[in-house]
């Protein structure tokens, strides 16, 4: 009788689409995505919600459309570097310790930055420009001392301000638009951490 009334149970999972664990998990490391919003007059993305990694390697895609396209008030404006994305470190906040890309639209361009806080000094260098709409694979590393910026097949190395490696304290840096002014109209950026 039990094994009829665990036949019958069954069915009816099948007939109701359930699906039995097969013991093995269908996915466990997909790639999230998230599409940022940074609104007109704004700075920082939604979705930036605190949280904290202890990756020493952060890999992820991004695809901006033409919002990216922009043309700030005041001209020497154009050359600050808007944030895209990394993560603070040395357990210190972002400011003092941080590695992160950064970009701007430029000589209608999409410009791409090695964007760094280095014991409170700021660190940034060009390392190449982004197509619209194409998504582009982008990597910050670890390395001993230093970050290693991978950015379309490149590595860029720059120092960092501390040797700590193994640390908790590490937290996302999201999406923001600035320097000095906020952002002229609503801009998204879609980004895929894998």
């Amino acid at each position: 009788m039990r094994y009829f009334i665990l036949l019958i149970f069954l069915g009816l999972m099948g007939l109701h689409g359930c699906k039995i664990p097969s013991g093995k998990p269908d996915d466990p490391v997909a790639p999230v995505t998230t599409v940022y919003k940074i609104k007109a007059g704004g700075n920082y993305a939604d979705h930036n919600d605190f949280s904290y990694t202890a990756k020493t390697t952060l890999s992820f895609s991004v695809i901006f459309d033409s919002s990216a396209v922009y043309t700030n008030k005041i001209p020497e404006n154009q050359h600050d570097i808007n944030k895209l994305y990394g993560f603070s470190d040395c357990n210190v906040q972002h400011n003092t310790s941080s590695a992160r890309f950064g970009w701007n639209w430029r000589d209608k361009a999409l410009r791409i930055y090695a964007y760094c806080y280095r014991n409170g000094e700021r660190v940034s260098e060009e390392l190449g420009t982004a197509e619209l709409n194409k998504p582009a694979d982008y990597q910050i590393s670890i390395v001993g001392g230093n970050y290693v910026f991978t950015f379309k097949g490149k590595e860029t190395t720059i120092a960092r301000g501390c040797n700590i490696v193994q640390s908790n304290q590490r937290y996302r840096l999201y999406p923001y638009f600035g320097g000095d002014e906020p952002a002229p109209h609503d801009i998204i950026i879609s980004i895929t951490e894998k």
